[in-house]
């Protein structure tokens, strides 16, 4: 299999010398195609310290991050902004549309950037509005949609560039029950139909329960790793909890 990503003795520090904090801790794993992968950990773990370093908001203290063969921890801030644009899409818990262009437009625009040609943007973004089972609200601006739609819609935009690697940070966050269900959902078709490798951060195992693979994080470590195999959802959102009482928190405070 290919793999993606591989983050390697990863640490992160904040501070200085006198009052110095490790929110990253020497982690290291690799994401292959095709993996849906979720991140899980108390608040304070070092799981969004751990995404932003991997989506190049944030830069390691030490360590590589390899993303489809390049070494982001090596590049300079110009080559990091371009291949930030070509390479990553990003889901994040607030939507981020911008709310004077249409659905249409706010996904076409992430093709602009990459300055794919005109006649290409309306097939690629009809495509994985199809996917999405958001081609009604194309022509609708964001006030127009619920809380779902726009979350559908960002991420369209995240995986019409056709990145390597989406990073998705609490996307069911700001949603309602139904709303989430049919996210997730949405992940399952982009990950099994368009072959899309997905790293999430969330806190809800209900929404965990989605993925491929879990690592939990504890103090800026990798405290443990569950994979679905053949378990129904069910069975692993079950072993999620089992892991989440290991953390050493109740479930209110963990998830």
């Amino acid at each position: 299999m290919q793999k993606i990503l591989t983050v390697e003795h990863v640490e992160k520090y904040y501070g200085n010398k006198g009052n110095l904090t490790k929110a990253v801790d020497d982690i290291s794993f690799e994401v292959e195609k095709g993996e849906f992968v979720g991140i899980m950990g108390a608040s304070g773990s070092g799981k969004t310290t751990l995404l932003n370093c991997i989506s190049t908001i944030d830069s390691a203290t030490a360590g590589h991050i390899v993303i489809d063969g390049m070494d982001i921890t090596k590049l300079n801030s110009r080559k990091l902004s371009k291949f930030r644009r070509e390479q990553l899409g990003f889901i994040f818990q607030d939507f981020n549309l911008l709310d004077t262009l249409t659905a249409f437009e706010n996904i076409a625009l992430a093709l602009t950037i990459v300055k794919t040609p005109v006649g290409e943007i309306d097939v690629r973004v009809h495509q994985v509005a199809k996917e999405l089972e958001i081609e009604d609200v194309l022509k609708k601006y964001p006030y127009q949609m619920s809380g779902g739609q726009k979350q559908r819609v960002a991420s369209a935009r995240a995986i019409v560039t056709r990145p390597a690697l989406i990073l998705a940070d609490e996307p069911t966050g700001a949603l309602d029950s139904k709303s989430s269900r049919m996210l997730l959902e949405s992940f399952e078709t982009l990950n099994s139909n368009l072959q899309a490798t997905i790293l999430m951060v969330t806190h809800d195992a209900f929404t965990a329960s989605y993925c491929h693979r879990i690592l939990f994080i504890k103090d800026g470590r990798i405290f443990n790793e569950l994979v679905r195999g053949e378990d129904t959802r069910r069975q692993f959102f079950n072993k999620i909890i089992e892991v989440v009482t290991l953390l050493g928190g109740d479930n209110s405070n963990v998830l």
